[in-house]
């Protein structure tokens, strides 16, 4: 009950202090610059480092940045940082679950956006009319991810057994395709490829959220040794970032173009996605909460050898956030 209680302010919190960052307007560092890289890929999820090197808040706060965001995923970014390739990395939290029950020490710093973007995108001519009709279907998710958990537990909530489904590994880039050639009935999938695939197949789908209402978090990670070298470099790092979170507050116009000019979006696209998306840094007992649930569930369905769930508090990094923006850290110790 008590955790449920905390979950609920905390959000109340991370909203609220989205509005009203410590540090907000730029002050030039007067020390030699950081040379920092960071691993991710290149969406939406990341808009607030792309504003804060727009801007030059990294550099700024004194911080050469290098953004490598060639990644082809979230997960990828963190593999990547483990082996040297970059210093700070973002990734749905579900990378780190991984790495805790790979008992790596990787610390998240922050989460940077909370997002509401998955679809289950379903094939009305194959006779999918509502929820109950998925039973005896082949339906496409990438395995082991973030949207595999999210469609499992989509179906729990709808009362139907993931054992009356037959769950077909469609990685991202093949979702249109496969949907569209009849490989699979229905597919989890995310834009880009929502809208590909209605511009395809028209009123013969239906899209539904499948993520039920649970946001994902988009984490900043960092190994545990980069923190302890890197003492001040984070907390200027995380500076920039709230600036950046404070300037898309002030001018959400400006913000968003500065994604669209970024990333390539067209008007249709950035207009559909931008609703999808709560940028702002924060430090959550919901973050916790999420990683436990994703945890379970590798738990229960054999994606790991560990028979318990990590202690999630082991991998989060409080003392820098606090440092620049402590309304937005609400974590039970």
């Amino acid at each position: 009950m008590k955790r449920i209680l905390v979950i609920t302010l905390a959000i109340l919190a991370g909203l609220s202090s989205g509005f009203g960052s410590s540090s907000c307007s730029p002050r030039g560092y007067s020390g030699d610059a950081e040379p920092v890289t960071i691993g991710m890929e290149s969406t939406a999820v990341n808009s607030l480092i792309y504003i804060a090197e727009n801007q030059r808040y990294f550099e700024a706060n004194g911080l050469q940045i290098t953004i490598k965001d060639n990644y082809p995923s979230g997960a990828a970014a963190v593999e990547g940082m483990m082996k040297g390739e970059v210093d700070i990395a973002t990734a749905a939290e579900l990378a780190i679950v991984r790495r805790a029950f790979a008992k790596e020490r990787i610390l998240t710093l922050t989460s940077i956006d909370m997002f509401m973007h998955m679809k289950l995108i379903v094939r009305k001519d194959r006779g999918i009319q509502n929820i109950q009709d998925l039973k005896g279907k082949r339906v496409g998710v990438p395995t082991k991810s973030a949207a595999d958990f999210m469609l499992g537990r989509f179906l729990y909530l709808q009362g139907i057994n993931a054992n009356q489904i037959t769950i077909v590994d469609v990685q991202a880039p093949q979702a249109v395709e496969a949907l569209i050639n009849g490989e699979v009935d229905a597919v989890v999938a995310w834009q880009p490829n929502v809208i590909a695939i209605q511009d395809k197949l028209g009123d013969k789908v239906s899209v539904w959220d499948v993520q039920s209402g649970q946001p994902i978090y988009c984490a900043v990670v960092t190994a545990d040794d980069w923190v302890k070298n890197h003492p001040g470099v984070v907390e200027r790092f995380l500076k920039s970032l709230a600036q950046a979170e404070d300037y898309l507050i002030r001018n959400p116009n400006q913000a968003r173009a500065i994604i669209q000019k970024r990333l390539g979006y067209d008007d249709r696209y950035i207009e559909t996605i931008w609703p999808a998306h709560q940028f702002s840094l924060r430090l959550n007992e919901s973050l916790i909460a999420a990683m436990e649930d994703q945890a379970r569930w590798m738990i229960k369905n054999n994606l790991t050898t560990e028979k318990q769930v990590p202690n999630f508090l082991d991998y989060i990094h409080e003392d820098g956030l606090k440092a620049i923006k402590p309304g937005a850290v609400n974590i039970i110790r």
